[in-house]
């Protein structure tokens, strides 16, 4: 991730500038952030997304720094449920039903739990092997805010959560994605639309996508998602190139 970060205004940049979802999984088996965009007539957002286990102090700053800086760590009811964390609130009356749990800090290693290290700690223990964590592994409240993922992912319910869910899942990255939404680095620090994302990931090198697109992949590989959210899931997908994914010849 590098480059100067001047961006152009909104309406700049072509349709055609979005990456494949191929090239997003790509760069989240590399490590990499990437960068997923809903639909205009739903938040219309771009979100920082990177799968929780390759979560770095570093990356994390990078996080923190281009976006609202409310970093959240979707998952799986499974594993929210083995961690005995339930929802925030008894009624959820977000406007689009974002379902956060009790907020978290690892209880071990962490400072205060703001800070990028103690976050990025935070995170990357969430994403250990199932077997290996326990509720008490984990102070509530906390800095680090879980979301629990629609089963059924993208084709039930087409947010962020879910996308970053069925990404790293079919990445092989585990079923724990950290995501945030990139602000504007402006005066104002408002929400970052379309072209604004579409810059910003050319300016730093990240891999770009939309939620409509990610769709579409899923039910072109031809199992409608349901592979990804039956018991542990289906194994990850393979690498382009004309290999096999999952069945489904891309």
């Amino acid at each position: 991730m590098n480059g100067k970060h001047e961006l152009r205004a909104e309406g700049d940049v072509d349709e055609a500038q979005f990456d494949s979802v191929e090239d997003c999984l790509e760069a989240l088996r590399e490590g990499e952030f990437i960068i997923v965009l809903d639909s205009t007539d739903r938040e219309n957002e771009g979100d920082l997304i990177i799968a929780g286990q390759d979560l770095t102090t570093e990356k994390m700053a990078f996080m923190v720094k281009h976006t609202s800086g409310l970093i959240c760590a979707p998952t799986t009811s499974d594993r929210l449920s083995h961690l005995s964390l339930p929802q925030m609130v008894p009624h959820n009356t977000d406007a689009h039903h974002t379902a956060f749990t009790h907020s978290i800090d690892a209880a071990t290693h962490t400072s205060t739990g703001i800070s990028a290290h103690d976050r990025a700690h935070t995170i990357r223990l969430l994403s250990s092997d199932l077997s290996s964590l326990k509720p008490t592994d984990f102070r509530r409240p906390g800095h680090v805010f879980p979301l629990q993922a629609v089963e059924g992912g993208v084709l039930v319910r087409g947010g962020h959560t879910e996308a970053s869910v069925d990404m790293v899942r079919m990445a092989g990255k585990g079923d724990v994605a950290a995501i945030c939404e990139l602000v504007k680095d402006d005066a104002e620090g408002g929400m970052a639309r379309r072209d604004w994302c579409l810059e910003f990931g050319r300016t730093w090198g990240l891999r770009t996508c939309t939620i409509d697109a990610l769709k579409e992949f899923i039910i072109a590989r031809g199992d409608k998602g349901t592979s990804l959210w039956e018991g542990k899931g289906a194994g990850p997908l393979e690498r382009k190139n004309g290999r096999e994914i999952n069945g489904a010849n891309h």
